[in-house]
């Protein structure tokens, strides 16, 4: 039987994750690499587990001390030579999957939350809100027990934007508002 998709063998899988990682901004793990790369429903975790270690060993990626991987200088050239092997609609897939992985770990760079105990046995939540120049907004918050912090946090993580363009909003307009 015929195997449908793209890939069809190991060097299918290599010229992917060169694709793949040439277009990411970041180093990424074994997972996100085939999480990256799952646009083709012939490709197996353990397809990206083989093809990994045979690429570090050829240069074409580099195994970084946490763990992940980034492209090397030959893998993207490489990459870039291969790159119009790859089937039209899994390589769409696997550029708007990358753009998003970059806009995701961009942004995590940019929001930041820390959770502090107290003497008093609550707990202090500071959350912070960057840019490319430096920091925006910091806020910290008393919450009265652990799972309510982690809660904060979280909540800030997901809409930092919004409660700062709000807070920004809500003082100017009460400036306009009051007068000088």
């Amino acid at each position: 039987m015929q195997r449908l998709g793209f890939i069809h063998d190991m060097l299918d899988v290599k010229v992917l994750i060169l694709f793949v990682a040439s277009r990411s901004n970041y180093p990424m793990t074994t997972q996100e690499l085939y999480e990256l790369c799952y646009q083709d429903e012939c490709l197996s975790y353990f397809d990206i587990c083989t093809a990994i270690p045979e690429m570090v060993k050829t240069g074409h990626l580099r195994e970084l001390e946490d763990g992940r991987y980034e492209i090397t200088e030959k893998g993207k050239v490489d990459g870039d030579l291969t790159a119009d092997s790859i089937a039209f609609t899994v390589r769409q897939k696997a550029e708007n999957a990358v753009e998003k992985f970059n806009r995701q770990l961009k942004r995590s760079s940019f929001v930041k939350t820390q959770i502090l105990p107290r003497d008093s046995g609550d707990f202090s939540v500071v959350m912070s809100l960057d840019d490319e120049v430096g920091n925006l907004m910091t806020l910290e918050l008393v919450a009265p027990d652990q799972r309510q912090a982690v809660r904060l946090g979280r909540m800030f993580e997901k809409k930092a934007e919004d409660l700062y363009n709000l807070t920004m909003n809500e003082l100017l307009t009460a400036e306009e508002t009051l007068g000088d």
